[in-house]
């Protein structure tokens, strides 16, 4: 007769009793398969094919050890986090899920869910600094993304030190010098690297293994993580975490939801970095609802064809533009003309996405008239949907962000951002053709 064993020490069941299949013939799959299955088993929702919505705020547990040792790993009096489903704050199956499959497009150890993109934008940087910390950051930034920085992050005695998107080997050496003299000066240390790649709405480009390079010179990759918003390009035409990136955010409003119909965000990466922000997630809250977290999986499904016609669309639609005797210019990365900029493209990326800027000859009036002319592309703010838009951020989506800084970074009156949708491109074409004429 064997000896009984202690039911504290003995692991419970997660809600995926078996391994998941991720090859096939001795092959790895590929993520646009892995989207219609992985992480999720029919067999323990009635055969359902598709995840139900979990419309629960709480999970029953197996036993009274059960709840505890699940309790022990989101509290970290043990490693590995909960073993099973506890609450809605902290985990439950249509967020799991989504996670799951949102660690596989990027290559990563796992992923956290948000109920928004500054979310867990916040919450990574709340996560990493302390008071007299420095963040370094590339620059443009999404604008809410920035003044979290340099506005939010302040009061919390956290400063910034920043450079601008393509910022060559040895002007980023000296910018993480200074920014390390700085942190010492104030009694911290550099927590963080805050990338954004394409920069928003130049469509700049970080060399991300600069950055590496500059940061394992001067600091201790251990203790300060390389994150970059990864948004416009991901995940289908960039994997930040091949090029150096410890973590990689989303917007999962744009391109992966794709459909102008929710707002989440996620952060994926390295466990360990992970591990820190999944603890302040699960104090804060913040955690993807269930029905955006479903919704998610449904868009998943289909964000490699969609971002592929997007890109087909919105190459046409720049060779149009790139003559048009009324445009001055294109920030669009299948026409870079900067050396430097190529150099960075052709290593990093693996398409140039469907989302630009126009440079309209004139100013602010100029760009309205071609804005308000539009037919098939709607005015709106936003990018990564089924639908063409586009808007004029320096007054709207940078509105916020000083003049003089505004015009460092290229924010320019004559600017608009364009995001290409998957409507056929002849008509869209047609549509910038006309709302041009009215210019």
């Amino acid at each position: 007769m064997t000896d009984a064993i202690d039911p504290v020490d003995q692991p419970t069941p997660r809600r995926k009793p078996k391994e998941p299949i991720t090859t096939i013939n001795g092959r790895p799959m590929k993520p646009s398969t892995l989207m219609m299955g992985h992480g999720y088993d029919p067999v323990l929702s009635e055969g359902s094919l598709k995840a139900p919505i979990f419309l629960t705020s709480t999970f029953a547990f197996e036993s009274a050890a059960a709840g505890k040792r699940h309790f022990e790993g989101i509290t970290g009096k043990r490693e590995g986090g909960a073993e099973g489903l506890v609450y809605s704050r902290f985990n439950a199956p249509n967020q799991e899920i989504l996670e799951d499959r949102l660690a596989i497009w990027d290559g990563a150890e796992e992923a956290l869910s948000f109920s928004s993109g500054m979310t867990a934008i916040a919450i990574l940087m709340l996560a990493a600094c302390k008071a007299g910390d420095v963040i370094v950051h590339s620059g443009p930034l999404y604008a809410a993304s920035e003044g979290f920085v340099a506005k939010i992050m302040a009061k919390y005695g956290v400063t910034y030190v920043d450079f601008p998107a393509g910022a060559t080997p040895e002007e980023l050496d000296i910018v993480l010098a200074k920014a390390k003299a700085q942190a010492e000066e104030q009694g911290g240390e550099v927590p963080l690297i805050y990338l954004e790649s394409p920069a928003n709405p130049t469509n700049a480009l970080v060399d991300v293994e600069a950055v590496k390079a500059a940061r394992d010179k001067h600091f201790d990759p251990a203790r300060c993580p390389i994150a970059i918003d990864n948004t416009f390009l991901g995940p289908l035409w960039s994997r930040p975490l091949e090029h150096g990136a410890d973590l990689v955010v989303y917007s999962l409003t744009k391109y992966v939801g794709g459909h102008s119909d929710l707002v989440a965000g996620s952060v994926s990466g390295k466990k360990r970095f992970i591990d820190a922000i999944r603890a302040l997630r699960n104090t804060m809250g913040g955690i993807t609802d269930p029905n955006t977290a479903w919704m998610l999986l449904r868009s998943l499904e289909t964000v490699e064809l969609r971002m592929e016609r997007a890109g087909q669309n919105a190459e046409k639609v720049c060779a149009f533009l790139k003559n048009h005797p009324k445009v001055d210019g294109l920030g669009y990365l299948g026409m870079i003309k900067d050396p430097r900029q190529q150099d960075i493209y052709d290593r990093h990326c693996l398409g140039a996405g469907s989302t630009f800027s126009v440079f309209i000859k004139g100013g602010e009036a100029e760009c309205f008239r071609f804005l308000d002319a539009l037919k098939v592309a709607k005015l709106a703010v936003s990018l990564g949907g089924t639908e063409t838009l586009a808007s004029h951020p320096a007054s709207m989506t940078h509105l916020s962000v000083p003049d003089e800084r505004k015009a460092a970074l290229g924010i320019t009156d004559n600017l608009v951002r364009v995001s290409i949708g998957i409507e056929d491109p002849d008509d869209l074409i047609a549509d910038f053709d006309q709302a041009l004429a009215k210019v």
